[in-house]
């Protein structure tokens, strides 16, 4: 699939134009222009999911035993990073995955990231067949062409098919509606996993999944992220 998908970039880019998400601009899906003007995600923030906070850990992190040993994410989850995540997931514009990637990737390493297994965070079975793919699978896919860290689909998987979390209206229905929502499947006892979505807000959702992985037996869990 991934194979089809390139070869047809070409054909695909004469029907329909890469534009910039940011200012329209034809040639690719994020210039370099729009890309500095961005927000990054800097201090002040909580030192263990990278929320915006003036303490070192934020309220959420101060009440829980977190299982993930911390989230990041090159950007804000503001504007263009929106509407790029926005049309990866709901517009089917699958081809810009490999430009969000490659913003992930680069982001990995300037914090010398590494793990042993990528696991991205899954779709329930019936999401993914309506949508037709998993967006952070893509996104993982990529991350693992570019970095040389391992592939690993089969980690995790969605056992009940919850309501989409941008249907939920506090971060505590958020947390209450993926309690039990997945499975680890795989392997992962003594290994270091990178968690990959595409975005983390509340980050209810990847507490779920790492809460997963640690009872499983991971000894370290990275969570990584396009926007937060």
């Amino acid at each position: 699939m991934h194979l089809l998908t390139r070869a047809a970039g070409p054909l695909l880019d004469l029907i329909f134009p890469r534009t910039c998400a940011g200012c329209g601009r034809e040639g690719g899906y994020l210039c370099d222009e729009c890309e500095a003007a961005i927000p990054r995600l800097e201090p002040p923030q909580c030192n263990l999911c990278s929320t915006p906070s003036r303490s070192a850990l934020c309220a959420w992190c101060r009440s829980a035993n977190q299982p993930f040993d911390g989230i990041t994410a090159p950007f804000r989850w503001t504007g263009v990073v929106q509407e790029m995540v926005y049309a990866l997931k709901y517009r089917n514009v699958r081809a810009s995955a490999p430009r969000l990637a490659e913003l992930m990737s680069a982001h990995l390493m300037e914090r010398s990231g590494t793990a042993d297994v990528i696991a991205p965070v899954p779709l329930h079975p019936s999401r993914e067949r309506e949508r037709g793919y998993n967006q952070s699978e893509l996104l993982a896919g990529e991350i693992s062409n570019s970095t040389g860290i391992p592939l690993a689909t089969d980690v995790l998987a969605r056992t009940r098919n919850t309501p989409p979390q941008v249907s939920m209206s506090t971060p505590d229905e958020r947390r209450q509606n993926v309690i039990g929502a997945f499975e680890c499947v795989g392997d992962v006892a003594g290994k270091r996993v990178l968690l990959v979505d595409d975005v983390v807000t509340t980050g209810a959702t990847v507490a779920e999944c790492s809460a997963q992985l640690r009872q499983a037996g991971a000894v370290s869990i990275w969570v990584l992220s396009l926007g937060r």
